[in-house]
């Protein structure tokens, strides 16, 4: 696995586009009216507004939205001093954070200067450009000094996030473990193994939450920081002790809390058992902490633990604050960040946990019932709902401390605003992944003697997504894992044409025999047919051997659905199978139907077609909301199209009252709730969200999908095969390694639900 992730980090950041960010523009440029508005002579008028009323740089510009990530590379990660070039991809990485997790736009910038004084000057010289700036990845003591004095210096929201983001989190989560074992901070003895960046901040936030400091002890590679040293720096001396204690050891000795911050196996468990009852140990070195969670649970079992690892409870992860900081910060345009603020964001994570965890998470993390406790003592990174709770408690922390020069009026407007901006009715792919992993299912992988085939088998299969069952000529598949040093240990494959598979092959030819015997087929082509993988696919799933098939990434749809429906079938109480695609949106998923099977379906197809749909709709847990689309709306026109779109509604009502749809409309009524309350206030979807779409036939529904993944950036997903009596799925030629696994997760929660 650490080879293979090596590799595919590599191929992540270079691959296609190099690098993880780029420049998008946020306006339209594509006619010569366009491009003179963008620059010369449009921007005459907003430089001279600026230059008049300087805060009118926030109205004219990207500067409200504008973060810089700005780093020296002398303390990288865990990878020390390694300088500007080499820290550039982490620097990237944050960017694309602050964009994911908070609508935060980022230019990263790394200065070749290790001087603190041409630091500051090199970063006050470009502070006009931002809204804000992240300092990263510099090394103590120098980091103090140079926030210190920028804080001073520069009127925008700043922070050196390798102090504070740790400190902010850890709080949080120290906050929730004193409270479920009803303690007081300002009771409780904290040793620190650690001094630099991190360390120092987490002790400075711990005493402004209201711990006492001759409660704390900060050990250093030398030992404790004791009065008594003499080769202490300014950094450390505020943290001296005159205890009689000089080694980690002596000091842990009753200790309430265990704060690491240094570097892997410095706490032993032989040390833990000397710790006060109900230990709290936040072991933070990565990737190895001072003491593994299964060491420490297994010498104190009345820990509460903390590491910065994911696969364990309780991860200390910056993602946490720095992206909803600075949007709070931002977003009231704040002149800095102060204590205020960092303690605002620790208390609204402390408190955000205690809250009813949201089903996404829970399916995220592979668990039923996530809440808060010795194992849930912080929010997950994907809690949807971080983005509106921590911006607005740093906001309002700014607003009442007066450093915000835009107050907000409206909280209420405000999350929705922040809700809207990230799109957070779209957790389906974080869904998909969840429930694969819950149950992996055998899916058959036909065309296995392609690459892209064998990359996404090889994500599905160490991600433990599904259990594939590779098809196709055995030796071809292993040419490609050698050359491609693909990680496919122990995957069966199975090679329809070679000799082993004789007894096998006339086994499926008997099956099909009996199924096609009177329509046409003879035994001897039956055994023919069984040479070739789109029949031998379907046949491993109706014999059992496999859950699903995951076929076509080099044949055509119809040559590939064919023997689907010859072997396997539609089931029994349906007359068609139907075709769906999935549009994945920044608003959430919009579902697409039918798209790949029929040309032309009567009244009767459309109302099956909906109710196959609704119910694949249903298995994201998202409860449909369908339109009937055409040309016209409501009757306005009458056509073949419309009025065989109005009958199937009109049956569908009847039918199936309890299902949400009407019809027909345009697809710009059906998109639009504004335009439907105006014109169709009856229609029978008004006020709720339209997420699935019925398109009166092949063409103008094949078109859309196809238009719609062309012309935006929306992830299309499909063709999900709908009425199958078992699993079948067909891939479209070419389809990438993303849309193969997308596949995969589909086709492993069709097989769940079979």
């Amino acid at each position: 696995m650490d080879k293979l992730f090596r590799k595919d980090a590599f191929n992540y950041h270079a691959l296609g586009r190099p690098g993880k960010i780029e420049v998008i523009p946020t306006k339209p440029y594509s006619t010569q009216r366009d491009l003179s508005l963008a620059y010369t002579p449009g921007v005459a008028d907003p430089c001279m507004a600026i230059k008049d009323t300087p805060e009118d740089v926030y109205k004219y510009t990207a500067k409200g939205n504008l973060v810089a990530v700005i780093s020296n590379g002398t303390a990288v990660l865990g990878l020390g001093n390694i300088g500007p070039e080499a820290g550039k991809p982490v620097m990237e990485g944050k960017g694309l954070l602050f964009k994911v997790f908070a609508d935060v736009d980022v230019f990263d910038i790394e200065v070749n200067e290790k001087d603190p004084d041409k630091f500051i000057e090199v970063v006050k010289a470009i502070a006009p450009t931002f809204g804000g700036i992240n300092l990263e990845d510099i090394k103590a003591p120098e980091c103090f000094e140079i926030e210190t004095r920028l804080k001073e210096e520069l009127d925008i929201p700043l922070m050196h996030d390798d102090q504070h983001g740790t400190a902010i989190i850890s709080s949080a989560g120290l906050l929730n473990a004193l409270d479920l074992l009803g303690k007081k901070i300002e009771d409780i003895k904290i040793v620190v193994s650690g001094a630099g960046a991190a360390a120092i901040s987490c002790t400075k936030l711990y005493l402004a939450l209201g711990a006492k400091k001759e409660n704390v002890i900060m050990c250093d590679s030398h030992g404790v920081i004791h009065v008594d040293r003499t080769d202490l720096n300014d950094t450390k001396k505020p943290f001296v002790t005159n205890r009689p204690v000089h080694t980690l050891k002596e000091a842990i000795v009753g200790a309430d809390m265990f704060l690491g911050l240094s570097v892997g196996g410095m706490l032993t468990q032989e040390m833990m058992k000397t710790m006060a009852p109900n230990p709290i140990v936040f072991a933070l070195a990565n990737p190895v902490p001072e003491i593994s969670y299964d060491e420490a649970m297994s010498a104190r079992p009345d820990t509460i633990m903390a590491t910065g690892r994911s696969d364990y409870p309780n991860q200390i992860n910056n993602v946490l604050g720095f992206p909803f900081i600075f949007r709070g910060a931002l977003d009231v345009r704040a002149t800095k960040i102060n204590e205020e603020m960092k303690l605002a964001a620790a208390k609204a994570l402390a408190e955000l946990a205690k809250q009813p965890v949201p089903e996404e998470v829970n399916l995220a993390y592979g668990v039923h019932n996530l809440k808060f406790g010795k194992e849930y003592l912080i929010p997950k990174p994907t809690d949807p709902r971080l983005i509106e709770t921590v911006a607005p408690a740093v906001a309002k922390a700014a607003m009442e401390t007066g450093i915000a020069k835009n107050p907000i009026n409206n909280w209420s407007t405000y999350k929705e605003a922040l809700r809207k901006r990230m799109g957070l009715s779209n957790p389906l792919k974080r869904q998909m992944k969840a429930t694969a992993k819950k149950a992996p299912k055998r899916i058959v992988m036909s065309d296995a003697d392609h690459y892209n085939i064998l990359k996404a088998a090889e994500i599905v299969h160490n991600e433990k997504l599904a259990i594939p069952i590779l098809l196709g000529n055995k030796k071809r598949i292993e040419e490609i894992i050698k050359e491609n040093e693909l990680e496919l240990d122990g995957v069966q494959i199975i090679d329809p044409k070679c000799e082993a598979e004789a007894d096998r092959r006339k086994q499926f030819a008997e099956i099909l025999y009996k199924k096609r015997q009177r329509k046409g087929l003879s035994f001897s082509g039956a055994n023919e047919y069984m040479h070739h993988k789109n029949y031998f696919a379907p046949m491993l799933v109706e014999t059992g051997v496999a859950d699903a098939v995951l076929a076509g990434m080099t044949r055509s749809y119809p040559s590939t659905i064919r023997p689907a429906l010859e072997i396997i079938g539609k089931k029994p109480d349906l007359n068609i199978v139907s075709g769906m695609h999935i549009v994945n949106t920044k608003e959430g998923p919009l579902f697409l139907s039918d798209t790949t099977v029929n040309q032309k379906p009567t009244c009767e197809e459309l109302v099956e077609i909906t109710v196959q749909t609704a119910e694949a709709v249903k298995r994201f847990n998202i409860d449909p909301v369908i339109a009937m689309v055409s040309y016209s709306n409501f009757g306005s026109v009458n056509g073949d199209s419309p009025n065989r779109m109005r009958q199937a509604v009109k049956l569908l009502h009847e039918r199936y009252p309890d299902l949400k749809v009407d019809g027909e409309m345009q697809v710009n009524v059906a998109l639009n709730q504004e335009l439907m309350k105006e014109n169709f206030s009856f229609s029978e979807v008004l006020g709720k969200k339209v997420n699935t779409l019925i398109f009166p036939n092949l063409a103008a529904s094949n078109s859309a999908y196809k238009l719609l993944g062309e012309l935006t950036d929306f992830e299309i997903i499909g063709p999900v095969l709908n009425g199958m009596n078992k699993p079948v799925h067909v891939l479209q030629m070419g389809s990438s390694v993303d849309e193969i696994v997308n596949m995969a997760m589909i086709a492993v929660m069709d097989a769940q639900k079979s």
